[in-house]
């Protein structure tokens, strides 16, 4: 009976091809958007990702997300130090800069300020040039594809200088880092260094970076943090949601991307289902002589969804490799906009689901016409 259900589902080329091809669209498209929904929210969290170091992130009380920042007085500092439990607490600026290049291009930069003596914070992985480097004067670090951005077309070479904010600066070291949710250059300095390039305030840290002492619950310091300073004192992982929960819920990016995963649901069900509606009305006589040769209903309906997961299984897997053929090759032809983009396995998951009750939609409406008719049908 399973080699009967495959004879009857490729017995029209067309229409099976046609059945794979909406499952296969549909597939794509939810995988698709999908993914660059969550590579989306990933960069607003690039820098938590990449400073792995802290246990805790500590902000100001109003902090809405690592982005819109009230900058705390140095002396905040302190103050988080010398509450019980916190083994080191460090100082870290971010914010925007207009960077002035010597040919009077500017561009708009992420500046990271790090501590001075620690260098906690510091890009992981440099391509060119060493950390220790920051101790020369005016030196930064710039990633990879700010670089790119900066001088299209040349090859690294350190030591250019520009400025940013009237002060001289310059490049001693590239490296790579998770992309932003701007499409900004992101640059490191000393905390000293970043202090002169920021505009000025009477305050300018922006974070401290905590470090908890071993056997010491991180909740709890967080909850003797705040008690202490008045401060926002958020876990690394919590930080890592709290900041993406507000770009959520604050912009319209969930309701675009959702309306685009749903077209695809929609419409990768609207054309398997017609299609395998189609085809079992055409089948319908081969049914009926099934049925009159004493299939039981229970076989017939093992056949149809036998039918399905085939469909199911085909398009989607064609669906999932042209997703990933996406982002391969966007990410290979240096596409800054989409740079760190994949597919990850929860997508593929949720893709998977979507595309089973795509199938069952469409086997649904044709169970009916099977279960319901007469063997006397294929006398007529």
């Amino acid at each position: 009976m399973r080699w009967l259900a495959w004879r009857m589902l490729t017995g029209d080329r067309t229409k099976y091809l046609g059945i794979v091809f909406g499952v296969a669209f549909g597939s794509l498209l939810i995988a698709q958007q999908a993914s660059i929904f969550v590579g989306l929210m990933r960069r607003t969290s690039h820098i938590i990702l990449d400073v792995t170091e802290p246990d805790i992130w500590v902000l100001d009380k109003y902090g809405q997300n690592v982005d819109e920042i009230q900058p705390m007085s140095e002396n905040r500092l302190y103050q988080v130090r010398g509450v019980a439990g916190v083994d080191w607490a460090v100082k870290m600026y971010k914010g925007l800069v207009r960077v002035k290049q010597r040919d009077g291009d500017f561009r708009q930069a992420i500046l990271i300020g790090i501590d001075d003596s620690t260098m906690i914070g510091a890009p992981q992985k440099m391509i060119q040039g060493s950390i220790s480097d920051l101790s020369r004067p005016d030196a930064i670090i710039i990633d990879l594809a700010g670089y790119s951005l900066m001088y299209p077309g040349e090859e690294i070479q350190l030591g250019r200088t520009m400025e940013i904010n009237d002060r001289r600066a310059v490049i001693v070291g590239i490296c790579e880092v998770s992309a932003p949710f701007q499409t900004f250059p992101v640059a490191f300095t000393k905390y000293s260094h970043a202090t002169q390039y920021a505009p000025r305030e009477r305050n300018v840290m922006s974070f401290v970076l905590v470090k908890a002492e071993s056997g010491v619950e991180h909740q709890e310091l967080c909850q003797k943090i705040e008690e202490q300073t008045g401060l926002q004192a958020i876990r690394s992982d919590d930080f890592f949601w709290f900041n993406i929960n507000y770009y959520i819920e604050n912009t319209g990016i969930p309701v675009n991307f959702g309306i685009t995963v749903m077209l695809g649901f929609i419409v990768g069900a609207a054309i398997a289902g017609q299609t395998f509606y189609l085809f079992t009305i055409e089948n319908l006589k081969q049914f009926g002589t099934l049925k009159a040769m004493g299939v039981t209903n229970i076989r017939l309906l093992r056949m149809i969804l036998l039918q399905a997961l085939i469909v199911g299984t085909i398009g989607y897997s064609i669906g999932i490799a042209m997703a990933c053929a996406f982002f391969e090759i966007t990410g290979a032809s240096g596409q800054a906009d989409l740079r760190g983009m994949y597919v990850p396995w929860q997508v593929m998951l949720i893709t998977a689901g979507a595309v089973g009750l795509i199938v069952l939609v469409a086997s649904l409406l044709s169970i009916h016409k099977v279960l319901v008719l007469e063997p006397a049908v294929v006398f007529k």
